[in-house]
């Protein structure tokens, strides 16, 4: 499957360390606007790999944060080291 592009540095950021599990509003808000279908099958691949981990779930309709960016290949040291360069040269993140 492919996976969508975060929105913004930013928000990848405060979703992953404010949210010990994602539901569909939090998944939107890291990917940006996607239907119904595309959010369950990026938290379908997700409940996968936590299965495989023995990994529960507090919801049944959320999947853990932690497993989600590593499935979904969002790496949060890249995040934060590029975050602080942009603030370094003193420059905005895109959103």
């Amino acid at each position: 499957m492919n996976i969508p592009p975060i929105t913004n540095i930013e928000t990848a950021l405060t979703v992953y360390y404010s949210h010990a599990e994602l539901g569909n509003a939090e998944i939107r808000k890291l990917f940006g606007k996607l239907s119904p279908t595309t959010v369950a099958r990026l938290k379908r691949i997700v409940k996968d790999q936590m299965c495989e981990r023995d990994i529960a779930s507090f919801g049944s309709h959320t999947v853990n944060t932690e497993i989600a960016y590593m499935v979904w290949g969002i790496d949060v040291e890249t995040l934060e080291r590029r975050l602080q360069k942009l603030r370094e040269l003193q420059l905005e993140p895109v959103s």
